[in-house]
């Protein structure tokens, strides 16, 4: 969908966790969607991930959905999380 956009990877480097750098690759996301005309963001994030998932509730990202047994080593479901722009 032409107002969809998805985020497929987000990662900080272990030793420069907690300083930021993931709130601001996040608000950028949001802003660069917001430009292009994208109206809701959607991403995959494993349900154990306590940090992404503060992270992205913070930024006003909702659950949305599960995917059952989507990761591999350990298997875990995904959640399915939504950034609807306004």
């Amino acid at each position: 969908m032409a107002d969809e956009a998805e985020i497929l990877n987000l990662v900080v480097e272990a030793s420069r966790r907690r300083q930021g750098i993931g709130w601001l690759l996040v608000q950028k996301a949001i802003a660069e969607c917001k430009a292009a005309g994208v109206r809701t963001i959607f991403l995959e994030v494993r349900e154990s991930n306590e940090g992404a998932l503060k992270l992205y509730a913070r930024a006003g990202f909702k659950e949305g959905g599960r995917r059952g047994e989507y990761y591999r080593e350990p298997t875990e479901d995904a959640l399915i999380l939504q950034h609807t722009i306004e």
